[in-house]
């Protein structure tokens, strides 16, 4: 990678001035100054690392990029960083990046040159590349939530898998014979590991089938379609694991449509403990992640390693909680 002294060089003025040509803070001769772009054009210079490195200080600014601010989950989360930071005296950029992986490379390009001091992706689209190039930049950044695997920086996330479990098993322990699911994407890791954590309990029962699985997206339209495929395929089902606590309040909307009740006909319980799940009718039971906390801790550890320059390159799962409503409760059916 180029250096600012390879600029200085190449352009054959001081580091001093490409360091003001840079930062704007002094007026360059406009001939001197051209002569500086060609040279970090020519070079493919990135000048924030270096700047940060010169300044010897940080910038007091950290990136948050999310994939979709409309759903409840992430605004939660959100805040959880945005209060860690907002204590260190650390201002918080938010950029939405819609799923798109397109639109988040813009953003690292972006706010790269704008010295921010870290990144924190709750993403299911950052490339691997680009982790690793930030790294190489040695620019601090920890996944969250939908994050690729990877070992090249801190990964928080809950135990999605044990999650799924401890649904699955709460309707089977208030009476459910007949359990269907509708999973999230499959392409995000938290989605998948739900789906597998409901055939760990329900794959090798009795009348299991894989037209008790349909597809969703995470929002509340799909959860009502997929009530729609499972009722057309199965009738008879008595209990719905919807993936996240969105597709599950489709899945009550689609059941009300219908006239079927919630829970003496079918219980359903959701996935998240997101705070719309106390004002659905009935209260929808759902695995609450420790939302605000995984927020926190993300900032937490990001700061450590802009404070000290050591990444912690793990994968950490935090435990889930179920939290009983009446949308499962056990009664006459």
């Amino acid at each position: 990678m180029a250096t600012i002294r390879d600029v200085a060089r190449l352009a054959g003025v001081s580091v001093a001035t490409v360091s003001r040509v840079i930062n704007q803070k002094d007026l360059v001769n406009p001939e001197t100054a051209g002569q500086v772009l060609k040279a970090i054009e020519q070079l493919q210079y990135v000048p924030n690392a270096v700047a940060r490195g010169l300044a010897g200080k940080r910038m007091g600014i950290i990136a948050l990029i999310l994939p979709d601010i409309l759903n409840p989950f992430f605004p939660a989360l959100a805040r959880g960083v945005e209060d860690v930071a907002h204590k260190q005296g650390l201002t918080v950029i938010l950029g939405n990046s819609d799923d798109l992986g397109l639109k988040e490379s813009s953003y690292i390009k972006v706010l790269k040159k704008k010295y921010v001091d870290g990144f924190i992706f709750a993403s299911n689209t950052i490339r691997e590349e680009d982790v690793i190039a930030l790294r190489r930049e040695g620019i601090p950044i920890v996944l969250l939530d939908r994050g690729l695997t990877t070992t090249a920086c801190p990964i928080i996330r809950s135990n999605n898998r044990e999650g799924a479990k401890l649904a699955v098993q709460h309707l089977l322990d208030q009476g459910c014979q007949r359990i269907a699911h509708i999973y999230g994407p499959q392409e995000f890791i938290t989605a998948r590991e739900r789906l597998l954590g409901y055939e760990d309990i329900i794959g090798e029962s009795q009348g299991f089938s894989p037209s008790l699985m349909v597809p969703g997206h995470f929002d509340i339209e799909s959860g009502r379609k997929g009530v729609a495929q499972l009722l057309a395929r199965h009738p008879d089902i008595d209990g719905i694991f919807a993936g996240n606590d969105l597709m599950a309040v489709g899945a009550l909307k689609a059941l009300h449509e219908r006239g079927i009740r919630v829970p003496e006909q079918v219980k359903v319980c959701g996935f998240d403990g997101i705070g719309l799940t106390e004002i659905t009718e009935p209260e929808l039971t759902t695995v609450a992640q420790p939302i605000y906390e995984m927020g926190g801790l993300a900032t937490r550890i990001l700061l450590d390693e802009i404070e000290s320059g050591i990444s912690e390159n793990t994968i950490m799962e935090l435990d889930v909680t179920l939290v009983s409503r009446k949308s499962t409760q056990r009664g006459q059916n």
